[in-house]
């Protein structure tokens, strides 16, 4: 997403360009240039939607990933406890030869009859007074009571916190509709337009750009590397879809941890977290198959192809394509 903002790497104003085409249109039509300033707004509110919904798009990638973590975590923890309690139920058995043998000796002693207590937290509670029990086996007894007391609440801590990672995850998700709805609202403000004004900010917008020559054959840094440019170039056409990862659809993030995952890398899930995943290099010594990450929030990602340009997935409506790499503020280049 985003890369709607800046025409070319040299740093001049990414508005320069559309007014400069809207005020052709505009005078070849016979209407006055002041008519092109209600489009400047609707290019800037265009931007400006495009920019929330892909931060809006990292944080829900972010909170995904972690409810699949906590998960995950949720499931080794009962795991454990189920564990623990196995091994609880081998020492009742054990226990119960005690009782036997005592019962046939003279009858069992009250202290051993809480052995069989149904509710095993009582037993586990009074099963170390038992006087017939060795202390070996009391202080055993006594460190199941404790760990599965400590599972038991990390097993409900765990679920709370995965209720309110899901919370977190619909809000987002609610945002995002949100925002998208404030999308369909700015395309049809540029539907509006007249086919020519329109197809020219289509254009200075590089919604439809092809008149980017195709990236030389510049060395990547690692073999890898070279595995996810071409693993990234055989994606390009394909449609931005918030929240993928690939193979049909991407988001930003999402195609470059497909990209690299082809290649045999695992990737981190969100831009913010790929821009930690190796080791940064300055833009001028960037090669193919780095990561080129956008704005100060990091919230974009984009990989580089040689020539000065990226391939990414820009933003709604927008397929996978190569871009020139200053289409935005470059924020870091990350090599894997």
């Amino acid at each position: 997403m985003g890369s709607h903002r800046r025409l070319a790497p040299s740093g001049l104003d990414r508005g320069a360009g559309v007014a400069v085409s809207l005020l052709s249109v505009a005078a070849a039509l016979g209407a006055v240039p002041a008519a092109a300033a209600p489009y400047d707004d609707t290019r800037a509110e265009v931007d400006r939607l495009y920019e929330q919904a892909e931060k809006a798009t990292e944080a829900y990638n972010a909170a995904d990933e972690r409810a699949d973590a906590l998960r995950e975590e949720v499931g080794t923890a009962r795991d454990r406890i189920a564990r623990q309690q196995q091994r609880i139920n081998s020492m009742r058995e054990s226990l119960g030869s005690l009782a036997g043998a005592q019962y046939r000796s003279g009858g069992i002693d009250p202290a051993v009859a809480l052995l069989f207590s149904d509710d095993p937290d009582d037993y586990l509670d009074k099963a170390s007074r038992l006087d017939r029990v060795t202390a070996h086996q009391a202080g055993e007894l006594k460190d199941l009571q404790n760990a599965m007391r400590e599972l038991a609440q990390d097993r409900e801590e765990t679920a709370d916190k995965l209720r309110e990672l899901e919370r977190s995850r619909e809000a987002v998700a609610a945002h995002k509709k949100s925002v998208e709805r404030k999308l369909a609202s700015a395309r049809r403000l540029l539907d509006s337009l007249p086919d020519s004004e329109r197809d020219a900010y289509d254009r200075a917008s590089r919604s439809g750009r092809g008149d980017l020559p195709h990236p030389g054959g510049a060395p990547a840094a690692s073999g890898r590397g070279a595995a996810a440019v071409a693993a990234a170039r055989s994606a390009l056409g394909k449609p931005y879809v918030w929240g993928a990862n690939g193979p049909t659809g991407f988001d930003c993030s999402g195609l470059m941890q497909w990209s690299y995952a082809q290649a045999g890398v695992s990737l981190p899930r969100t831009s913010q977290a790929q821009r930690f995943a190796g080791r940064q290099v300055p833009l001028s010594e960037a090669r193919p198959g780095d990561l080129v990450v956008y704005r100060a929030d990091a919230s974009h990602v984009g990989m580089y192809m040689g020539d000065g340009q990226v391939i990414h997935a820009p933003y709604p409506g927008a397929p996978v394509r190569y871009d020139p790499v200053g289409m935005m503020p470059v924020s870091s280049v990350t090599r894997v």
